[in-house]
């Protein structure tokens, strides 16, 4: 018999029969349904486990239930009288401090017990009192600002602004849940259901050979092991068509630390305690292939044999005469530069459960692109697409990684041969050995320009790492050469980009799909130039900034929507400020040396030449209510209240009367996979052009001209029109299936066209512009980097809602310093957040946002 423990949790008694050596996460999450605590990593390393223990604030994750009784435990259940919410959660939705919302427990309770004990803490204090938290979206700062403003946040400052909601710093509709601990991530689910785990490859490259699984498999507490042999459609997945290479389960022969070979599934405790090094697996360690040069290499082993050359795709873009705008130039720079792995490191690893319902699969997982997942899923089951159904739930940061599969077809496996309920949950180090990462790159540029500063040519040459699979491997080796020269002009240019396959993780999708990687080698490279030439870094940028009117790269002309220079130009009284400030500074004796950066940017929103479409329907309920099925997944970008800002205006009514239907496959239309940029400006458009098909549905009803207002409340839709008002009953009016009494679906898809042998053509519909500077201090002995105040000017078109936008630019921000200070994923030594860096609160410092909008015509509202 275990030991009965009695403790005390937000108020509330409560015993629990339990090990003692079990989590206080466990009992928390499984036995008292309290799933607001989240668990990242389960080593004390991210935080987001944290409440407070008998008036301490603790991570729940290294608590054994042995020392729970007789203690008080306070959750992120346990902030809110009620359904009122406290100031702390107020501020955090104000200031916009939850993106994704699964470190936004932690920092609330964490922020709770500094509150109990400091009534108005400083920034610094506040840093100090959460560094423990690690957050990848935010950047840190608007969580500062929401606790220092947190013990005078009256209820009235968390109002909605009055009137359109476009352009208005709405909290976020899908917000509530985020600070009460409610909103239902992959994992959130304690209800019964078999566990799956993994067996994967411990080596770069193997072959292996199974003992007996069969034995293995009656072991007590053991349902099933499925291997190869046992899935019934297409053992491969991916997430381009032509591309799809990446086994379910490997048959012969691993290719990356990490790849998948079998699985168990069984009763929780049995397989969470299983030892897999008992698993019935012989290992044959093969010689692996770890950087490109091994792979390009002469008489290099093929990893795929289909593959020449360990190459996997070529990318390129070239325009006018190289030689001759190269001899034109007076300073030419050559230089090369490399990136090294990143890992996503987002605080949610991937989880889900699946069941079966009668010859139906459905799981309910965490991920960016649900209908992608149903046509993968369905292949690797051998099933029709209408026999698999989506349900995502709230996505713990994406990033790019969960556009690929993970774990859905060990839940399908499971589900369909068993059906049974199953679930699963990666641990830390099974999510970040075995999903993908940021593409290394090693980049060679020459770039020239006249004495005056006008930019004549550029050469790059960049060769990116795409691991074992391909993933989206495609997508970087074209996206790269459209945008390695950056928004500028030249006279000639040629961009080279190649995808070698290697025995590491596969890369894939990162927020920026290889632009990053770019950017650093010309953005460096630009510095090296204008100093030769003996021009300011930031003038040199201006003088060469792309503006309408002018050919990209690819040929493609812009008449409106282009407001990079004014970006740098926003910059200007900042630079020379803060040179200033730095050449003061870099007066005195001592080995600290301030420092002044800047680099511009531009980012395609969407797909690179293809087709792009999104779909969104809207409808009205006899309730009067707008129901709107919003199928751009929200990773914490902001998608949901967007989308809901762009449907109340397009139709004319208040924001508070629109309900949201989630992602989900069986009941929204597609809206494409959040990835590249592209919901805002893509099912953004989609969601204008339903909703606008609405209102004039809407305003037929009461024979209203299109200048009319409409006002819906309680079942009652009253039109006011050239001084009259008409009254419609809503509830009387006849519904259709969907309970709906008048609907509209549009689908919209920008117009781009495929590039040509040349890289030649319209791969993008819009673009988005923007320019940033840092400012920093060296220590020129010690090598020791502090940043001390980052400027960002971004040219948006315009910003459906600034306090979303600002929350994309401060995460991109805390993103960019961990690429540039910290971080490097070395497969098999790093597999954690103990021993991969991330930035904390202490390592992204103040960040002033300037937003430019352009109003591109091509946008909805101009975004």
């Amino acid at each position: 018999m275990s030991p009965m423990i009695e403790l005390s949790v937000n108020g509330r008694s409560a015993a629990v029969e339990t090990n003692g050596m079990r989590r206080l996460t466990e009992i928390l999450r499984e036995d008292l349904g309290l799933t607001g605590t989240k668990v990242g990593c389960e080593a004390g390393d991210c935080g987001a486990c944290s409440v407070i223990l008998d008036g301490r604030l603790v991570n729940a994750c290294t608590v054994p239930a042995g020392r729970l009784d007789g203690s008080t435990v306070t959750t992120v259940e346990g902030l809110a009288s009620g359904d009122t919410l406290d100031s702390l959660q107020r501020s955090f939705l104000h200031h916009g401090a939850a993106q994704c919302g699964i470190c936004t427990p932690g920092m609330l309770v964490a922020a709770t017990a500094l509150l109990a004990e400091v009534a108005r803490p400083t920034k610094e204090q506040v840093a100090d009192a959460l560094g423990g938290i690690l957050c990848r979206c935010t950047g840190y700062r608007a969580i500062i600002d929401a606790v220092v403003a947190a013990p005078d946040f009256g209820e009235a400052d968390a109002e909605p602004p009055p009137g359109k909601a476009v352009g208005q710093r709405v909290p976020r509709v899908d917000g509530v849940p985020k600070v009460t601990g409610i909103d239902r991530f992959g994992d959130d689910d304690p209800t019964e259901a078999l566990a799956i785990r993994v067996v994967r490859s411990p080596h770069h490259r193997a072959r292996f050979r199974f003992g007996d699984l069969a034995a293995f498999s009656e072991r007590p507490g053991l349902a099933a092991v499925f291997t190869a042999s046992d899935v019934p459609g297409r053992n491969r997945f991916g997430v381009i068509p032509a591309f799809v290479d990446q086994p379910v389960f490997a048959e012969i022969e691993t290719r990356f630390r990490g790849e998948a070979v079998a699985m168990v599934v069984g009763e929780t405790r049995a397989v969470t305690d299983l030892d897999l090094e008992t698993f019935p697996i012989e290992w044959e360690e093969l010689p692996p292939i770890l950087t490109p040069e091994a792979a390009l290499a002469d008489g290099a082993a093929a990893i795929h044999d289909e593959r020449p050359d360990n190459v996997l795709i070529r990318g390129l873009v070239r325009r006018g005469d190289l030689d001759a705008a190269f001899a034109a130039a007076d300073e030419v720079v050559d230089t090369s530069y490399s990136t090294p792995f990143i890992e996503h490191a987002y605080i949610e690893p991937e989880a889900g459960r699946a069941q079966r319902v009668d010859d139906v699969l459905e799981l309910t997982v965490t991920t960016q692109t649900p209908h992608m997942d149903r046509t993968e899923v369905a292949a690797i089951m051998g099933l029709d697409a209408d026999q698999v159904v989506i349900h995502p739930t709230a996505v713990g940061g994406g990033f790019g990684s969960k556009l690929d599969l993970s774990v859905q077809p060990y839940l399908a496996l499971a589900a369909w041969h068993l059906d049974r309920p199953v679930r699963i949950a990666y641990t830390r180090p099974e999510s970040m050995a075995s999903t993908t990462k940021r593409h290394p790159s090693e980049i060679s540029v020459r770039v020239g320009a006249t004495a005056d500063g006008t930019l004549t040519a550029m050469r790059f040459d960049g060769r990116f790492d795409t691991g074992a699979y391909a993933s989206w491997g495609p997508t970087v080796a074209n996206r790269a050469p459209v945008h390695a020269g950056g928004p500028y002009r030249y006279d000639a240019y040629r961009a080279d980009t190649t995808a070698v396959h290697t025995n590491q993780p596969p890369s894939g999708a990162f927020r920026g799909f290889g632009v990053p990687q770019s950017a650093v080698a010309q953005e460096c490279a630009f510095d090296e130039l204008a100093d030769a030439i003996g021009m300011d870094r930031l003038a040199f940028r201006i003088h060469n900034a792309l503006t309408v009117g002018q050919p990209t790269m690819t040929g493609q002309v812009f008449e409106s929507g282009v407001g990079f220079k004014e970006c740098l130009e926003a910059l200007r009284p900042h630079w020379e400020r803060a040179l200033a400030d730095a050449g003061a500074a870099n007066g005195d004796e001592g080995s600290i040396r301030r420092g002044v950066g800047v680099a511009g940017l531009w980012y395609g929103c969407g797909n690179t030449g293809l087709p792009n479409p999104s779909t969104i329907k809207v409808g009205l309920t006899p309730t009067g209510r707008i129901r709107l099925h919003q199928g751009a997944v929200d990773i914490g970008q902001g998608a949901n209240t967007v989308m809901s800002q762009i449907c109340a205006d397009a139709l004319g009514v208040e924001l508070g009367v629109i309900d949201r239907v989630g992602a989900d496959t069986d009941i929204t239309p597609d809206a494409g996979k959040t990835s590249a940029s592209r919901q805002t400006f893509i099912s953004g458009n989609a969601t204008h052009a339903a909703a606008t098909v609405l209102r004039e549905h809407l305003l037929a009803l009461a024979d209203a001209s299109t200048d009319a207002r409409i006002e819906l409340d309680h079942g009652v839709m009253t039109v006011h029109d050239r001084g009259e008002t008409t009254t419609v009953v809503v509830a009387d009016l006849d519904v259709d299936a969907e309970g709906l009494v008048a609907v509209a679906t549009e689908t919209f898809d920008p117009q781009t066209t495929a590039l040509d042998e040349d890289g030649q053509g319209a791969p993008y519909a819009v673009y988005g512009f923007g320019a940033q500077m840092t400012e920093l201090a060296g220590d020129m002995e010690l090598g020791t980097v502090e940043l001390l105040r980052i400027t960002a000017a971004h040219d948006v078109g315009r910003a459906i809602n600034p306090t979303l936008v600002e929350g994309q630019i401060h995460g991109g921000i805390a993103q960019g310093i961990g690429l540039a200070l910290m971080e490097e994923y070395l497969p098999g030594r790093n597999d954690n957040l103990h021993d991969y860096l991330i930035p904390t609160f202490g390592d992204v410092p103040e960040i002033v946002s300037i937003l430019i909008e352009s109003n591109d015509p091509l946008g909805p509202y101009g975004a």
